[in-house]
């Protein structure tokens, strides 16, 4: 397979779901990719029902479609990074480990996505499984929040300091680099643990704000662009977590539950 050299701007693919609202999912990480001067190709993993005050209905995309539309985009267009929010179904891993194991990409940024903000369970237990047993060892880099952190590692993350053996954890079962982002802390507080090297600790300031619906998708999205524009790990979490903050303050304010940022 040899894709197609693009000569534009870096290509980054979004693998996830479909929120109509535009708060997270495909919609939200295009968005954020067009904020960041790159362009965004896509496959949707599943449909959802949602808004700004939760996820009501998921739907997921056969594996065969989502199989099809990565394979006609790589053979298309040269890829610079991936980002992979909600799979979905343990048939959407599937596909996209089948994916990632055809094909060798420089930047892959993976965002655990296993339950809505508001409860709704993303990915079920046969999804983790494949997630954490198969596609977490072909990714660059892994981004749970604490809570995503907690349910993979099965230990309490709810401090700076208890993301440090959490992300021990990740590692141990085949994590290269971890960010495990704490936006709700009080102040918000990112570790960044890469490979071989002692961790490290972004600190931001909390905002007041009820628009942070896909706070998660943003950052991931926001680091795979960095990362496709030639910046190092750490710098290209520093410029996302950068981002998102900048995206709170400045949100629309849309909708009457939690908001997007952009």
């Amino acid at each position: 397979m040899t894709a197609r050299k693009t000569t534009g701007p870096p290509v980054i693919l979004t693998i996830a779901g479909y929120d109509p609202s535009s708060g997270a999912g495909i919609t939200a990480d295009i968005k954020t990719i067009s904020a960041h001067k790159c362009y965004g190709v896509s496959c949707i993993t599943a449909l959802t029902v949602q808004s700004s005050r939760g996820v009501k209905r998921v739907d997921p995309v056969e594996g065969r479609i989502i199989t099809e539309t990565l394979e006609e985009l790589v053979n298309d267009v040269e890829i610079a990074a991936i980002k992979i929010g909600m799979l979905g179904s343990a048939e959407a891993a599937r596909a996209v480990l089948a994916f990632l194991r055809r094909n060798k990409f420089a930047h892959v940024v993976l965002d655990p996505v296993i339950r809505s903000s508001s409860g709704a369970e993303l990915l079920p237990g046969d999804g983790i499984q494949i997630l954490k047993e198969k596609i977490l060892g072909l990714t660059s880099v892994i981004t749970p929040n604490i809570a995503e952190a907690a349910e993979l590692t099965r230990l309490p993350v709810t401090t700076p300091d208890q993301m440090i053996p959490a992300a021990k954890s990740l590692h141990a079962i085949g994590a290269r680099n971890v960010i495990i982002t704490g936006g709700h802390l009080d102040p918000p507080s990112d570790l960044v643990s890469l490979d071989g090297r002692e961790p490290t600790l972004l600190e931001g300031t909390l905002i007041a704000s009820k628009s942070t619906h896909g706070t998660g998708c943003a950052f991931s999205t926001s680091l795979a662009c960095h990362l496709a524009l030639g910046k190092p790990l750490l710098e290209a979490a520093r410029s996302a977590k950068s981002f998102v903050e900048s995206s709170i303050k400045s949100a629309p304010g849309i909708g009457k539950g939690n908001g997007p940022l952009l």
